[in-house]
C-alpha cells in the first residue's frame, strides 16, 4: 500500500535539493562569477540558480571552451578560483583541453559537471562520458558525488585543493539525481583531507644554504616564475633582487613579476628569451630559480642549460624539484614564504661589478630588433603601439604562436599578473575568453586580447558573450593570413614547404564583428594605426582591431630544437 507523506508548506519551503546545495555553497565561498552552459544533466542546478537570487553572476559563453578559458583568465588576474558550470556528455568533454591547460600553468579552477543519473552509469546512457576516467591525469583532484549528504563537504574541499599548496583545476561531477535529491538532513561539512598537507613555509636550512651559496656567487642570477605571481611575491622579490643588486631574467609565464623597466631584468629567458636573458642563464654561477619548473622551452637542450651554475630551486612542489634540472639547493615552500626569510638573512657577497657590466653590455648591446615596413604592418611595432596607447598598464591576454612572442617581447611588464598567455599546453583560441574572464575579474582595467588570426577563429563565437555583457575588451587581430609560428618553422627547417600553415580564406573580420555588434576596424598601414589606435583602445564598448601585418616576419632571437640557449640565430648587434 502506497502511504502519502504530507508536508505543511514551512517544510517545503525549507526542503532543499542537492542543487539548492550547491548554489548555496557556491555563495558561502564567496564566489562571484560563474561561467556556465546549461544542458540536460544540470537543468536541476539551473532551476536552483533561477529560483536563488545568488549573490554571483552567471556568464553565458557559446562554447564549454570559451567557459574555461575565461575561467582561467579569471584565476590568471584574480588569483580566486574561477568557477565553471557544464552539462554531461560533450559539454563536460568540451572542457578537457581548458581543463590541461590549468593542469600545466597551475591554474585555480572548480569545474562542476552533470552526469547522468546514477543507476544508469556504465550503461552508455545518453550524453554518458566517464568524466572522472578522463580527468583523473589532467586535475589536481576529481569527485564524483555518490550521496547529497556529502555535496557541501566535497565542494568546500574542490576550492580548498584548487587554491591551496600549488594551484591547479578539480572537477566535481553531479550525477542529475543527485542534484535533484532531497537533503532530509544537516550534512557535515567539515574537510576531511589527511593526506593534503602542502608545505608552505621553508626549510631554515636550506635558506641559509642559498644564502651562502650566494655569498660565495660571483656570476648569480634571479629566474622568476608563475608561482611569484600566486604567492604575490613580487614586492619581496624586488626587495631581494635590490638588496644584492641581481640580474633578473623571466619565464613567459613569470613576465610582470619583476618591472621590465628596471634596469636589473634582462628579459624573458628560453626559445624566444633576449640574448642577455639567455647567456646570463649560461655563464652563471649560481642560478636561483624562483617559482618556474625548468619546463623545455625555458631551458632547450639540458646539458647546456647553465652548465657553470649552481642552482637553488624554490617551489611549492617538491616534485618539480630535480624534475628536469639537477638541483643543489632544493627549497620546498611557497615562493613569499620563502623570500620574506631570504631578505631577513645576510650574506656578505663578493665584489661583482664585472658580472653586472657584463650583463648590462649583453642587454645594451644584443637588444630586441625589427625591421620596418613600407607597405603592411611591422607586427612588432603594433605591438609597441598597443603598449604606448593603454600606458603600459593593460592586461594582454593571447593566443599561441609568433604574436604571442611578440606581444612577450614588446609589451613591457611592470605589474605582476597583467600577462594572461597559455603557457605550457600552448592552447590556440584561449586569447579572447580569457580576456573575458580577465575584463570580469577586473571591470575597471582595460583588457586587450592579442590573438591571431588562425586561434581568433577558433573560439571566435565568444564575440558574442562580449557583446552580450558589454565587456569592453579590445580584440588586435596579428593577422598575417598564416599559422605563423608553424610557418615559421616550416621556413627555417623544412625547406619552406609550407604544408596548410596558410590561411587563405580568412573571412572579413570587419564584417564578422560587426554582424555581433561589436565595433570594428581594418589597419592596413602604419600611420592608420598611429592615428586611430589609442581612441580605439580607450572605448568604453568592445572593439575588434584587424590588423594587416607582414605576412613573412619571424621571431627572433630562436634557439632551436635540440640546441643550447647560448646558440640563438636572428641575434643582432646595435652596430649591425
Amino acid at each position: 500500500m502506497k502511504v502519502e507523506v504530507e508536508y505543511s508548506q514551512e517544510v517545503i519551503a525549507n526542503i532543499k535539493t542537492g542543487a539548492d546545495l550547491l548554489v548555496e555553497a557556491l555563495a558561502e565561498h564567496e564566489v562571484d562569477t560563474v561561467f556556465g552552459y546549461p544542458g540536460g544533466a544540470v537543468l536541476p542546478i539551473y532551476d536552483a540558480l533561477y529560483r536563488h537570487e545568488s549573490s554571483f553572476k552567471h556568464i553565458l559563453c557559446r562554447h564549454e571552451q570559451g567557459l574555461i578559458h575565461a575561467a582561467e583568465g579569471y584565476a590568471r588576474v584574480s588569483g580566486k578560483p574561477g568557477v565553471v558550470i557544464a552539462t554531461s556528455g560533450p559539454g563536460a568533454t568540451n572542457l578537457i583541453t581548458g581543463i590541461t591547460d590549468a593542469m600545466m600553468d597551475s591554474l585555480p579552477i572548480v569545474a562542476f559537471t552533470g552526469q547522468v543519473s546514477s543507476k544508469v552509469i556504465g550503461t552508455d546512457a545518453f550524453q554518458e562520458a566517464d568524466i572522472i576516467g578522463l580527468t583523473t591525469p589532467i586535475t589536481k583532484h576529481n569527485y564524483q558525488v555518490t550521496d547529497v549528504r556529502d555535496l557541501k563537504r566535497i565542494v568546500k574541499e574542490a576550492f580548498h585543493i584548487a587554491s591551496t599548496g600549488r594551484p591547479g583545476p578539480v572537477v566535481v561531477d553531479i550525477p542529475k539525481n543527485i542534484s535533484e535529491a532531497i537533503a532530509e538532513e544537516e550534512t557535515d561539512d567539515a574537510i576531511r583531507l589527511p593526506g593534503y598537507q602542502p608545505t608552505t613555509k621553508p626549510n631554515p636550512l636550506q635558506i641559509n644554504r642559498l644564502l651562502e651559496a650566494l655569498q660565495q656567487a660571483e656570476r648569480p642570477v634571479v629566474l622568476t616564475g608563475a608561482g611569484i605571481q600566486f604567492a604575490k611575491a613580487s614586492e619581496e622579490l624586488r626587495q631581494f633582487v635590490k638588496k644584492y643588486d641581481l640580474p633578473v631574467v623571466s619565464t613567459l609565464l613569470g613576465l610582470g613579476t619583476f618591472n621590465a623597466d628596471d634596469k636589473n631584468f634582462l628579459g624573458m629567458a628560453g626559445m624566444h628569451g633576449t640574448y642577455a636573458a639567455n647567456m646570463a642563464i649560461h655563464d652563471a654561477d649560481l642560478l636561483i630559480n624562483i617559482g618556474a619548473r625548468f619546463d623545455d622551452r625555458l631551458t632547450g637542450k639540458i646539458p647546456d642549460f647553465a652548465p657553470h651554475a649552481r642552482v637553488a630551486h624554490i617551489d611549492i612542489d617538491p616534485a618539480e624539484i630535480g624534475k628536469n634540472v639537477e638541483t643543489q639547493i632544493p627549497v620546498v615552500a611557497d615562493a613569499k614564504e620563502a623570500l620574506e626569510l631570504l631578505n631577513a638573512g645576510q650574506c656578505d657577497m663578493k665584489v661583482i661589478d664585472l658580472w653586472r657590466h657584463k650583463t648590462q653590455a649583453d642587454k645594451e648591446q644584443n637588444p630586441l630588433w625589427y625591421e620596418r615596413s613600407e607597405d603592411l604592418i611591422s607586427p612588432q611595432w603594433l605591438i609597441e603601439q598597443v603598449y604606448e596607447a593603454t600606458d603600459g598598464e593593460a592586461i594582454v591576454t593571447t593566443d599561441v604562436g609568433q604574436h604571442q612572442m611578440w606581444s612577450a617581447q614588446f609589451y613591457k611588464f611592470n605589474q605582476p599578473n597583467h600577462f594572461v598567455t597559455s603557457g605550457g599546453l600552448g592552447t590556440m583560441g584561449f586569447g579572447l575568453p580569457a580576456a573575458i574572464g580577465a575584463q570580469l575579474a577586473f571591470p575597471e582595467k582595460t583588457v586587450v586580447a592579442v590573438v591571431g588570426d588562425g586561434g581568433f577563429q577558433m573560439t571566435m563565437q565568444e564575440l558574442a558573450t562580449l557583446k552580450q555583457y558589454n565587456l569592453p575588451v579590445k580584440v588586435v587581430i596579428v593577422n598575417n593570413e598564416a599559422l605563423g609560428m608553424v610557418r615559421q618553422w616550416q621556413e627555417k627547417f623544412y625547406d619552406e614547404r609550407y604544408s596548410e600553415s596558410l590561411m587563405q580564406t580568412n573571412p572579413d573580420f570587419v564584417k564578422l564583428g560587426e554582424s555581433f555588434g561589436v565595433k570594428s576596424f581594418r589597419f592596413t598601414r602604419e600611420e592608420e594605426v598611429s592615428d586611430e589606435m589609442r581612441a580605439a583602445l580607450a572605448s568604453d564598448e568592445p572593439v575588434l582591431i584587424d590588423a594587416r601585418v607582414v605576412k613573412l616576419d619571424l621571431v627572433y632571437p630562436m634557439v632551436p630544437a635540440g640546441k643550447g640557449n647560448h646558440e640563438m640565430i636572428g641575434v643582432r648587434k646595435c652596430s649591425e
